[in-house]
């Protein structure tokens, strides 16, 4: 009777393990640090594009389940938390979010045949000289966003003296060169071309600098919390420097580090998917939840989807099948119908510039 039970036993263990069947997914950022405001923006976007797909049925009849990697935007992390995905079997990474970070991964996703949909990381290199055929992103590129911000340069600020500064991070640099490269090839003339450190709290040497050469525009090529404080030291000089950046300024946090000297700034991001008809209702899905889906909450959502989708074209959750279906497929997702280039770059719109203004950034009005 004891060898029945325990055999009954053993067999209610193999039939009771409906995980074992689950295809893994995750996404990976910064949980943690000071650029967690970023990294709860994709999970918010996983969790819910996990929870919808399921709710529908799941990808080939199987539910997705959702793994969580914390990589600080440090690329040594990312490598770390690269190998535990691989290590749990994740057929998809949406993520992640740093370039500094997604770079270094995506060669251990890459051998390891894990796909891997950036929804954030916009550096050039990322893509064109990727590692395998199995990474693409869901964002748009930082020379596509340079050409924007250097033409707006030239256009609005003609009688300005132009900075450009950048915190030594593969993303950070790389929008400030690709903004300086296009301003200069139209005709600008650049006033200063400085790096600074992230993580600090005083930038009060850099901005009493910016004041001595009379700089009337900043480009800032870096993140939200040191954006934010050199704005509000600049304020503090009595200085009435405009402050432009990029995609990194998206998140409500740079408000509430900046106050009312946050007024005013101006960014690049993608056309807000919050504001299409189509999105509107998972839109308010989020709010209903107490999610602002703001920045790359949809973006990391959109990623999820896309993979699905490609997916269920394959028939086969088959790394080469997969690729195969990204690569020729057409995609409705909540940023609209998309496909990806033969670099793995997603095909939606371009770049347009936004205003921070009472709390809040929109489309910068003409």
């Amino acid at each position: 009777m004891k060898k029945v039970l325990l055999a009954s036993a053993a067999l209610g263990l193999v039939f009771s393990s409906p995980a074992l069947a689950d295809i893994v997914v995750a996404t990976a950022g910064p949980m943690t640090g000071q650029y967690a405001s970023f990294g709860a923006q994709m999970k918010a976007g996983a969790e819910m594009a996990v929870e919808d797909i399921n709710a529908a049925g799941g990808v080939l009849g199987e539910q997705l389940k959702l793994e969580i990697g914390d990589d600080a935007c440090d690329p040594k992390q990312a490598v770390a938390v690269a190998n535990q995905f691989a290590g749990q079997g994740v057929q998809l990474v949406a993520g992640h979010f740093c370039s500094g970070s997604s770079i270094p991964a995506s060669a251990v996703y890459a051998e390891e045949g894990i796909l891997m949909i950036s929804p954030a990381s916009t550096n050039p290199v990322f893509t064109d000289e990727r590692p395998g055929p199995g990474i693409f992103r869901m964002c748009g590129r930082d020379d596509q966003q340079g050409d924007v911000a250097g033409q707006f340069l030239i256009d609005n600020f003609p009688d300005k003296k132009v900075a450009f500064i950048h915190d030594k991070t593969a993303y950070g640099q790389g929008l400030a060169d690709a903004t300086k490269a296009a301003y200069e090839k139209l005709g600008g003339t650049s006033a200063l071309y400085e790096a600074y450190t992230a993580g600090e709290k005083d930038y009060t040497a850099l901005v009493s600098k910016l004041k001595a050469e009379g700089i009337g525009v900043l480009y800032v090529g870096g993140y939200h919390t040191e954006a934010g404080l050199i704005v509000r030291q600049m304020r503090e000089q009595g200085m009435d420097t405009v402050l432009v950046s990029g995609d990194a300024l998206v998140t409500d946090e740079y408000w509430a580090i900046t106050g009312d000297a946050g007024e005013g700034t101006l960014m690049t991001f993608s056309p807000d998917p919050r504001k299409d008809p189509d999105a509107q209702p998972l839109v308010e899905k989020f709010r209903a939840k107490g999610i602002e889906p703001e920045g790359y909450v949809l973006y990391t959502y959109a990623a999820i989807q896309a993979w699905a989708d490609a997916v269920k074209a394959a028939g086969s959750t088959d790394f080469d099948a997969v690729v195969e279906a990204l690569n020729t497929g057409t995609f409705k997702t909540v940023l609209g119908e998309s496909g990806f280039d033969e670099k793995g770059d997603v095909k939606l719109p371009g770049y347009v510039f936004y205003e921070w203004k009472n709390g809040t950034y929109d489309y910068l009005e003409n």
